[in-house]
């Protein structure tokens, strides 16, 4: 219905999830699907990891398992933090696993209704954001226990700050600190400390679970762990058509503020993206390229809400012809490609930010690949 999409490669997804869950076996895979699936379909990206193996899956808010739940995805659901008491209720009813690390929160679950409703118990280890205090926890394993039948202890975890930089020792001070709590309390089913990063670089931090969430997407979780990427596929193609197509003289300007003057002649192509699809605006001032007939064409003058505009020189670029944002495209000298990390490298920012912030205006389309 317009002339820009998101093409997901969920063969791409599948293959990521297979070459994590061979990278940290014995240990289970759980996939995180928040967001909206990192901006890639939450529901077919979890249909896809149940199909390839993942023990289960992860969500930040109680709206998106009930989306899940919904669609008929019959998986554990973690939501990754605490969610207010009022969503007691419905997490009960739609089966959903919440973490806990507050006696009230732990006081709102058990008064909900329901019957051995599986929590996660978090440990704050270093990155102070949520989590229990590593003091507390006994006394909140203890209240978990106290609200038997209606809870049951079935994970303790904790999340890394820096996995994402094997050479700093922060990873190793809070494995320690998880490892010195884990001795105080009673074994359970579930522990997990790895996110993707944690995942690949520390293998003393994969436990009997990781949480595998960018990796999935084939998008590096840091420059520090660039080198264990190798074989993940990025899963989004952010692609358009051209709208329209001018001749301009050179000395004339383009685009809100006439920022970009051009020098010589050229052809400008006209996409029909821009900032409110989550192209930054800022993207036209550091050196932001699209693909088209499998080359590199500068984005010129500011990036507008629905549209940009790319310096095509003397290339014949017609309405109508492939636009590749984010992706691949096959030219007169192989395949060129813009990943999502470079966009970030580009904008300061991590591929995470920019492949979340395709927004919803943006159609998903999953495909098929082959995958070898």
């Amino acid at each position: 219905m317009r002339w820009a999409w998101a093409e997901i490669d969920l063969d791409a997804i599948a293959h990521n999830i297979e070459v994590m869950r061979a990278s940290v076996a014995p240990s289970a895979v759980w996939v995180v699907v928040k967001a909206d699936g990192y901006g890639h379909g939450a529901v077919d990206v979890a249909r896809t990891a149940m199909r390839s193996g993942a023990g289960g899956l992860c969500v930040a808010l109680v709206s998106e398992g009930i989306e899940l739940r919904r669609a008929g995805i019959d998986a554990p659901i973690l939501l990754l933090s605490e969610q207010p008491p009022v969503t007691a209720a419905r997490i009960v009813a739609h089966r959903l696993t919440p973490t806990v690390y507050t006696r009230d929160y732990i006081d709102a679950l058990a008064s909900a209704g329901g019957t051995g409703l599986p929590v996660h118990l978090k440990i704050d280890t270093g990155m102070q954001r949520v989590g229990a205090h590593p003091h507390a926890a006994p006394a909140l394993v203890a209240a978990i226990e106290d609200r038997a039948p209606a809870l049951r202890l079935a994970g303790i975890w904790t999340h890394l700050a820096l996995a994402d930089d094997p050479a700093h020792d922060f990873t190793p001070q809070q494995l320690a600190v998880f490892d010195k709590v884990l001795a105080q309390l009673p074994p359970v089913p579930l522990v997990h400390a790895a996110n993707s990063a944690g995942a690949l670089a520390w293998p003393q931090a994969r436990r009997s679970m990781v949480r595998t969430g960018i990796a999935v997407y084939g998008i590096s979780p840091g420059a520090g762990v660039d080198h264990l990427c190798g074989e993940l596929r990025p899963a989004m193609t952010l692609r358009a058509l051209v709208s329209n197509v001018k001749q301009v003289r050179a000395g004339s300007r383009i685009s809100y503020g006439l920022h970009h003057a051009f020098r010589t002649d050229t052809t400008v192509a006209t996409v029909p993206i821009g900032y409110a699809d989550g192209v930054r605006r800022r993207l036209f001032e550091v050196g932001g390229e699209v693909l088209i007939e499998g080359q590199r064409r500068s984005i010129v003058g500011a990036i507008t809400m629905d549209q940009l505009m790319v310096d095509c020189g003397d290339a014949d670029v017609r309405v109508g012809d492939d636009v590749v944002l984010i992706g691949e495209q096959e030219g007169p000298d192989g395949v060129e490609r813009i990943r999502a990390e470079e966009w970030a490298s580009r904008l300061g920012t991590i591929g995470y930010e920019i492949v979340c912030g395709i927004s919803s205006r943006v159609p998903r389309v999953p495909r098929r690949s082959i995958v070898g």
